[in-house]
């Protein structure tokens, strides 16, 4: 396969990578005091994006204790938690252009530094479904490319309008569903996801439109290890057979660095923890990964992720034919695609390991 370069934005600045810990060293290493306003400026977003649910919901709760604001909080919670589609209805409703595009997402993204690579055009008068991978700790790099434009996705994708997708219970945490909407981000349900590729767009039939869908989900998480990419994908076939109702292309997305942003417990060498982690994902419909990086203040102890790079490589899209009857869709068609999808992406690692990957231990691995 040819090694040409993807375009790119070059618009993250290049900060330096973070200096490997020395597992000889013992002790916290602190942060100089002399650290220049640019840096603790990026440092100061990625917190805030880190914590910006724990953030929303403080702010809820401090309005739950002013007696005047119950007569307006009310009647919002009532309407968020019976009667609000705006997450799943498919018009992007909320949406904010100007709010994705400004200048503080590209200090976000210069703390890594994250970058986004093309490896063709794709054309406005098709749709597509995005699936990213790997799904990391917080998946950072999908929220970079796909929920801001600091990563230049409009000008790499003129006519293109991607959707970053959710869980639907975040879209039931007060003022902060108002936000990830602001942002363009919807929900993950198929109703949402259906209704993003079938209405509006240039046609009101969804050409021009795409999603992200972060294939993995949480499971996948449980497996997010610095310096390898262990994939859950064998037996998740949904995104495609969705790609066949609605007539969208399938792009696989590899996120260089994902993985490398955190460290946590091996579930494996804990299997405990492990059994409680997926406990807690069947009840809840989510998992809380054992993880840790570095500090505000320090590089060895804290929930910040590490200062490394996160290189976003979008694939060659693969074309599906739509058949709208749920009841006729083919199974060997189904894998089929599947297989050729699984194919795109391996070859997207054996392209670009040597470039984004030198440091691995481990080659790509996909599992159930």
């Amino acid at each position: 396969m040819s090694q040409t370069r993807p375009s790119t934005n070059h618009s993250a600045s290049t900060a330096p990578r973070e200096v490997k810990k020395d597992k000889r060293r013992h002790g916290i290493r602190w942060a100089p005091l002399n650290i220049g306003l640019e840096r603790r400026l990026q440092t100061l977003l990625v917190l805030a994006h880190t914590l910006t649910i724990a953030l929303f919901l403080a702010f809820f709760f401090f309005t739950c204790a002013i007696p005047l604001t119950w007569p307006l909080l009310l009647p919002y919670l009532i309407y968020i938690t019976l009667f609000s589609t705006a997450p799943t209805s498919g018009m992007l409703k909320g949406r904010s252009d100007f709010l994705r595009s400004l200048p503080i997402w590209k200090i976000y993204t210069a703390y890594f530094p994250a970058k986004l690579h093309r490896s063709e055009p794709l054309l406005p008068t098709r749709k597509y479904i995005f699936g990213y991978h790997p799904h990391g700790i917080i998946s950072h790099g999908a929220f970079a490319a796909f929920a801001t434009d600091a990563l230049d996705f409009s000008k790499l994708f003129p006519g293109i309008t991607n959707t970053l997708l959710t869980l639907d219970a975040n879209f039931r945490i007060p003022f902060y569903r108002e936000y990830a909407m602001a942002m363009g981000v919807a929900s993950v349900s198929r109703e949402s996801c259906e209704n993003l590729l079938t209405k509006g767009g240039a046609d009101g039939e969804g050409m021009g439109r795409a999603i992200t869908i972060v294939i993995g989900g949480a499971r996948e998480s449980l497996d997010s290890l610095p310096h390898s990419l262990r994939l859950v994908l064998k037996r998740r076939k949904g995104f495609v057979k969705l790609a066949i109702r609605t007539g969208a292309d399938l792009v696989p997305v590899l996120a260089f660095g994902e993985n490398d942003l955190y460290e946590q417990v091996r579930s494996d060498e804990h299997p405990i923890i492990y059994k409680l982690q997926m406990l807690v994902k069947r009840l809840m419909g989510f998992t809380i990964p054992l993880f840790h990086a570095r500090g505000i203040f320090n590089y060895d102890v804290g929930l910040m992720p590490y200062r490394r790079p996160l290189n976003i490589v979008v694939g060659r899209p693969i074309q599906v034919v739509r058949q709208q009857d749920r009841d006729k869709i083919d199974d060997d068609y189904i894998d089929r695609l599947h297989a050729e999808y699984v194919r795109e992406l391996e070859n997207l690692w054996d392209q670009w390991k040597d470039v984004f990957a030198q440091d691995r231990t481990s080659e790509l691995e996909i599992v159930a």
